[in-house]
């Protein structure tokens, strides 16, 4: 029986329900919110009924828990259909309303589908259909998403810019990054991000370059002949920089080269890097650059920092010992 109680409780919730009187007929019902309506409406159905209820109930709770892992699914759906491709914990979780610990299970069943793949704690790169064979994307097309996510200037460079530039010789296996802070080379499949670190790169000149999901920062032709010195235990030693510079040469504005080296403020690097481009015939590329060295207090420089083989001859242009000879492979 229904006491007087619940039968007032269940008129004043009348508004919360909607009861259809042949439930196994009309194949419906309403899921109320009120649960203790609910309990009251259970009261007063027959055997039938509860029992077609409570099968309702568990097959609506089932899709539920089959659903719930796909609302991340949706979340990189909708953000690639925006044109993003990457994301970070903070924001899943915040849209999405999920626990961290809700958060890591689902995306780690996405990681293992090659939906989406975690380069560094907290920050996410949603993987199109095309590319989840190799598991990765370009690192490019994230790059500048990491790099605001870490709150650090940067520019991709070394390498990496000269190949964007048309002047790598072979292909560079990793994206080489310049920003003001060491860090461990990112692995991905098929893809490596190697950090170089510089102190300050407020006067470093660089340039935007277009991406399939945007834009990233790049060094200019003549910052890239720089780092190509500064960086060359990472970028090929100098037979490698000496076959990349005479391609690289092409693009280098030689005015805009002298502002480079007052930028990188490395006197020697500015030294290295004249001696190497002219030393192969390209002397219109460097003569400014010559002049301007001309008028500063040079030293003789080795032509390779750090290594003590026998000096084969002194450069007076360029006050440079060349202590390696140095063969381009064009």
């Amino acid at each position: 029986m229904i006491t007087e109680e619940e039968n007032r409780e269940f008129s004043n919730n009348a508004n919360e329900y909607k009861y259809l009187s042949d439930i196994r007929r009309r194949n419906e019902l309403l899921i109320f919110s009120n649960k203790a309506t609910n309990r009251l409406i259970i009261k007063t159905l027959g055997f039938t009924e509860k029992a077609y209820l409570w099968h309702y109930l568990e097959m609506v709770g089932n899709d539920q828990k089959r659903q719930k892992p796909e609302r991340l699914t949706d979340f990189i759906e909708t953000l690639q259909s925006t044109g993003r491709l990457t994301f970070t914990s903070e924001e899943a979780q915040k849209k999405l309303g999920e626990t961290p610990n809700a958060f890591r299970k689902a995306s780690l069943r996405l990681i293992k589908k090659g939906k989406i793949f975690r380069p560094i704690t907290g920050f996410y790169v949603i993987i199109p259909t095309e590319y989840r064979s190799g598991k990765s994307i370009p690192s490019e097309w994230y790059i500048d998403s990491l790099m605001k996510f870490r709150k650090l200037p940067y520019y991709v460079g070394g390498l990496s810019a000269a190949s964007f530039h048309g002047a790598a010789h072979q292909a560079p296996q990793e994206l080489q990054v310049i920003t003001t802070k060491a860090f461990p080379i990112i692995s991905a499949p098929r893809t490596r991000i190697r950090f170089l670190r510089k102190k300050d790169l407020s006067k470093t000149a660089i340039q935007e370059m277009k991406t399939h999901t945007g834009f990233f920062k790049i060094s200019t032709p003549e910052t890239t002949a720089f780092d190509l010195v500064r960086y060359y235990r990472w970028t090929g030693f100098l037979n490698n920089i000496a076959t990349v510079l005479i391609e690289l040469s092409e693009k280098i504005d030689p005015s805009k080269l002298v502002k480079a080296a007052i930028a990188d403020g490395e006197i020697a690097y500015a030294q290295r890097v004249g001696y190497l481009i002219e030393a192969f015939g390209l002397k219109k590329v460097v003569n400014e650059l010559k002049n301007w060295l001309s008028k500063k207090d040079t030293k003789f420089i080795p032509l390779r920092s750090g290594w003590n083989g026998e000096v084969k001859s002194r450069n007076k242009s360029w006050r440079v010992l060349v202590n390696e000879e140095v063969e381009p492979d064009v």
